[in-house]
């Protein structure tokens, strides 16, 4: 009996493996649709090879895993029938009545199977409350289905890239746009460097059409702040082509800088995100760190606990560094520091690795970095109040007491006939109309300010 329990567990212990091995084929296996369908769409021979060169590299790692599992089943081991004959029988199973047709069908059940499954009957045991709590909750359990949703390239890009790919691949060859290409992999941008530079060059051609018509509108119309609003003009196009030409310029300049500095703002918002929820992350890996796991199962942890949404992506990264491609985790720690969005955490990811590699105390590490960082936050918050006192009394000057005082200088200067003489209608509306985007200007502000969740 003690052998074939032992035999039981270590039969447990090989499918626990198994379904491991299995688990890990089948993200590898993902991974490799992606990227075939990725290579499929791809135009460019550079990154088609390399596309091709990471989908080798996943099928070996396949085949390993493959390898890995037929050992695994090579070495189960199934226990042995018990021999029903060695087998003590109470006087009370000896007692009970068991028909001739069950014991045929018993009989007949383990001749075809060859399985240990006998229909002896057994004394009935009472099951303790907490058992039946357990069995309660396990049935309750469902298992979570999450279906991935696969993200497809924009016909806009499709186009984009078609236009200006061959463009983009030279200039980056030749070392162009190295922090912008920089940017966008720490803004975590769903981009691949060469499309969103073509999407710059696209959109900035756009810009340079639509500001040829806005010129041309402008040509033989004009803006007045009384109804209809737009009048015909009636000077002649010359005079009129010098004021509007500069349209020409600014639109598509305008538009390229915008895109082209895009990748950077969107990465300063995520390292203030990122800044903000990282001193209450690294005091949980603390306290998760003392009880001695491995290190990759403290980053496993923080992600089950989907409390921190913009660290969820970096560390998502780091472990498929570790799970998918097959790096140590100290390798993926130094790669990960480089891409980070944001410098603290790049110096955490580079004082792990330090720890690990030289034998340090982690959870020590974790506590000392979390008192640095939640230092800083403090700060942090001092300086955010501070600036909100600013933001108050500069609203109340530029956007209350200035507008007053506007419009008490243009009362008078049409009482008095001195300079612009605006009717009362023109003075209202340009008061409203003034007001009102000073107030949009200034919430604007204020969003891009304040905190996420202030």
């Amino acid at each position: 009996m003690l052998r074939n329990l032992g035999s039981l567990q270590r039969l447990t212990m090989d499918i626990e493996k198994l379904r491991e091995n299995f688990e890990r084929q089948k993200k590898i296996a993902e991974e490799i649709k992606v990227l075939s369908e990725e290579l499929k769409n791809s135009k460019n021979p550079e990154e088609s090879e390399i596309i091709s060169s990471q989908i080798e590299s996943l099928i070996k790692f396949l085949g390993k895993s493959g390898e890995e599992a037929v050992e695994v089943l090579e070495s189960i081991s199934v226990p042995k029938p018990l021999n029903t004959s060695q087998i003590a029988i109470s006087p009370q199973i000896q007692s009970a009545k068991v028909t001739s047709s069950e014991k045929a069908e018993t009989r007949q059940g383990v001749a075809e199977s060859g399985e240990t499954l006998f229909r002896i009957a057994k004394p009935k045991e009472k099951t303790s409350s907490l058992e039946r709590l357990t069995l309660k909750r396990m049935k309750k359990k469902e298992s979570k289905v999450i279906k991935k949703k696969e993200k497809k390239p924009s016909i806009y890009v499709k186009l984009a890239s078609n236009f200006f790919n061959n463009t983009s691949m030279s200039l980056m060859k030749k070392g162009k746009f190295f922090m912008m290409r920089r940017d966008l992999i720490r803004a975590n941008l769903d981009f691949v460097p060469a499309n969103y530079i073509s999407f710059i060059f696209f959109t900035t051609m756009i810009s340079f059409f639509a500001a040829i018509l806005i010129t041309a509108f402008f040509l033989f119309f004009n803006f007045v702040a009384s109804p209809p609003f737009f009048v015909s003009v009636e000077e002649s196009l010359g005079p009129r082509f010098l004021k509007v030409f500069w349209i020409l310029f600014v639109v598509p300049v305008g538009t390229y800088f915008f895109t082209y500095f895009y990748p950077s703002m969107e990465k300063k918002s995520l390292e203030s995100k990122i800044n903000r929820e990282l001193p209450f992350a690294t005091i949980h890996m603390s306290s998760i760190s003392n009880a001695m796991i491995e290190p990759t199962k403290i980053f496993s942890i923080i992600l089950s606990t989907e409390e921190y949404p913009n660290l969820k992506k970096e560390f998502t990264k780091l472990l498929n560094e570790v799970n998918i491609y097959g790096y140590d985790f100290v390798t993926a720690l130094r790669d990960m520091a480089f891409n980070s969005p944001s410098r603290k955490l790049g110096d955490l990811y580079n004082g792990l690795a330090t720890t690990i590699t030289s034998g340090g105390d982690l959870p020590e590490f974790f506590d000392k970095r979390a008192q640095t960082l939640l230092f800083d936050h403090r700060l942090e918050m001092e300086k955010q109040s501070k600036a909100a006192e600013t933001f108050m009394d500069i609203y109340i000057s530029v956007v209350i007491a200035a507008p007053m005082i506007l419009m008490l200088l243009l009362m008078m200067m049409r009482v008095s006939g001195l300079g612009i003489a605006l009717s009362t209608g023109m003075i209202t509306l340009v008061m409203v109309l003034g007001v009102t985007l000073m107030n949009i200007l200034f919430l604007a502000f204020l969003q891009l300010k304040q905190p996420e969740g202030g």
